[in-house]
């Protein structure tokens, strides 16, 4: 069966399928990959080797985890930082018992609380988006989980208490960027993230052990794709990833005070990342142009690091610009072609009606394309 033929013969809409199932829920995420997507791409394209299965834009690392269930290494690739964190925690077994240490952490914090040394970090309109009590008891617990010595104990429970700061805040949601009165007590802040760890131990607790079979071989790079070097990634026997295209979801708003919490620096990543609505809507904006221009240098890259006759896999929907309807798909085989990709075939898939956006617009997208790509000369 020719390579198109086994893209087409998927039924790709996966209807039932949840995002949030063991490693995978751990941390809210906007427009993650359902894994059967990336797991049936590795089924059906993987080389069948140790080669590893790199995602350029690997968001919160479905794809990582996936290749992980399938015994092959993987790379991951994003510019932010949470990002790469979620990803990390994902596929890292921990040593210790996160239940117990959260429970020292949350004493420790509590001690925090009414010692003059205890520091609100400088985040622009706080007292909007959060109330004093919550700030202190957030800023406690912040300060508590950096005294800690395992580096990967002390991930693990950052990513728990990252997934409650929207719910603590006065934040409407995750997707509603509006603030609203909330009754949110310090104890509600500590026994959120209690749960929070709870429900991180649960899904970790066979990370490297029956889940994967082995201790996950996989190598994250928290970078923009734009300067990463060939030498950083080595040879990829397979692509599998949905980049950000434009004007369609803001990771970097959706995630913004869960950052800067976290001490990361939330307005680095929307200057850098691509696709981010600011780019379209200021003066001389960015074009569909400007992203054609930014995959070309994405394919120029995956030439360079993939081996000769492997294939790439980008999951893409539309976008709409000023109005505007852009055939992303016709926009990446542009891009691709130059490098030494052809374009193999591409299949249509419906979206769950369950994702939601910051941009409305994009909130109305129900379809996306999966396009394979083979890289046949460099």
């Amino acid at each position: 069966m020719t390579a198109a033929a086994k893209l087409r013969s998927i039924a790709w809409d996966f209807a039932d399928a949840r995002t949030g199932d063991g490693p995978h829920g751990i941390h809210p995420y906007p427009a993650k990959f359902i894994p059967q997507i990336p797991r049936k791409l590795i089924e059906l394209f993987h080389p069948g080797d140790d080669s590893p299965v790199l995602d350029p834009f690997c968001g919160s690392g479905t794809t990582l985890v996936e290749a992980a269930e399938a015994g092959l290494p993987s790379i991951g690739i994003d510019l932010n930082p949470l990002a790469t964190l979620i990803a990390k925690v994902k596929m890292t077994p921990v040593q210790d018992e996160l239940g117990v240490v959260a429970r020292k952490i949350s004493i420790a914090a509590r001690h925090w609380l009414p010692d003059g040394r205890l520091t609100i970090p400088p985040i622009p309109r706080i007292d909007h988006w959060f109330q004093p009590h919550v700030q202190r008891a957030l800023a406690a617990l912040v300060a508590a989980l950096n005294e800690l010595a395992d580096q990967d104990t002390a991930d693990a429970l950052k990513i728990a208490l990252s997934s409650i700061i929207v719910r603590v805040s006065n934040q409407d949601s995750d997707t509603r960027y509006a603030a609203v009165e909330k009754e949110v007590s310090q104890e509600t802040v500590f026994q959120g993230f209690t749960r929070a760890v709870s429900s991180v131990a649960a899904a970790l607790q066979d990370v490297g052990k029956g889940l994967f079979g082995r201790k996950p071989r996989m190598r994250i790079i928290t970078k923009d794709l734009m300067k990463v070097e060939p030498a950083e990634i080595g040879n990829a026997g397979l692509v599998i990833t949905s980049p950000p295209y434009p004007n369609a979801y803001e990771y970097w708003l959706y995630h913004k005070y869960r950052m800067y919490w976290l001490g990361m620096d939330p307005i680095a990543v929307r200057e850098a990342e691509i696709g981010a609505r600011p780019h379209y809507f200021k003066k001389n904006h960015q074009t569909e142009a400007d992203f054609e221009r930014q995959m070309g240098q994405c394919f120029k890259l995956l030439a360079q690091v993939m081996k000769c006759g492997a294939y790439a896999c980008f999951v893409v929907g539309r976008s709409i610009i000023h109005r505007r309807e852009i055939d992303n798909e016709a926009l990446l085989a542009r891009a691709a072609e130059p490098h030494g990709f052809r374009k193999i075939g591409s299949v249509q898939r419906n979206i769950a009606l369950t994702r939601k956006s910051f941009n409305l617009a994009h909130g109305t997208i129900n379809r996306e394309r999966i396009i394979l790509f083979a890289l046949e000369g460099k």
